[in-house]
């Protein structure tokens, strides 16, 4: 059994030109930052993580006060971009937008 293989350069430009602009490529990773608050944040994070759980691949996140991070790589084949980083980051983006109610996304105050 062969594990992850990397995408090429113009697969990878492929992959991100489907993904909406709020993901980015930074290096051999991809990132997004999902405005939400605190709380609504936790629960993001718990559900990715579920998914994540299911499908055998994870992102970093990092939880702020402005939202959620999720950084995207496959760590198994050295910290490179595959096809299961563009796989996830589409699963985040589905489960970010039923987290994305109004009153978490407006500011306090």
């Amino acid at each position: 059994m062969s594990g992850p293989v990397a995408l090429t350069e113009d697969e990878i430009g492929a992959r991100l030109a489907q993904l909406p602009p709020q993901w980015e490529r930074v290096g051999d990773t991809i990132t997004r930052l999902v405005p939400v608050r605190y709380h609504a944040g936790v629960a993001l994070i718990v559900h990715v993580a579920d998914i994540s759980r299911l499908t055998h691949h994870h992102a970093d996140i990092n939880l702020t006060f402005d939202g959620v991070r999720f950084t995207i790589t496959t760590h198994d084949a050295g910290g490179v971009l595959t096809a299961a980083d563009f796989d996830l980051a589409e699963r985040i983006d589905v489960i970010a937008s039923g987290h994305a109610a109004a009153w978490d996304l407006a500011p306090l105050g």
